[in-house]
């Protein structure tokens, strides 16, 4: 399999649900998102997919969290705004967006250059 990344930020604020600890309060990240795609074959000119094409679907998906609070956003307004969650909801959306047979390897997504979430399926 051929496998290409692109990277995305964003700035927003968050709080945890139910932790027991400082993440609790209202706090705010600097947030990286490393979006995997793959295909087991290139296209006619030798490329899996293009780099541009998919930071403009991570791009899409994720300017609607930009500088706002995420617990007010769906689906966060439900269930908590971890890393974790974060990840497996843009791994989700991204498939949406990717044309056949490309699909989403994994969604990294990171609070901090320190910690990071992965979701693969």
């Amino acid at each position: 399999m051929f496998k290409i990344s692109a990277t995305a930020t964003f700035a927003a604020a968050h709080r945890l649900w139910g932790y027991e600890g400082a993440c609790e309060n209202l706090h705010g990240h600097n947030w990286t998102v490393k979006a995997t795609v793959g295909t087991a074959e290139l296209n006619k000119i030798g490329l899996a997919y293009d780099f541009r094409s998919l930071k403009e679907k991570l791009k899409e998906i994720i300017d609607c969290y930009d500088h706002r609070f995420l617990n007010e956003i769906p689906p966060f307004d439900k269930i908590n705004a971890t890393s974790e969650n974060l990840a497996k909801f843009i791994y989700e959306a991204l498939a949406q967006k990717l044309p056949k047979p490309i699909k989403p390897v994994s969604v990294e997504v990171g609070e901090s250059e320190k910690y990071t979430a992965i979701y693969e399926e």
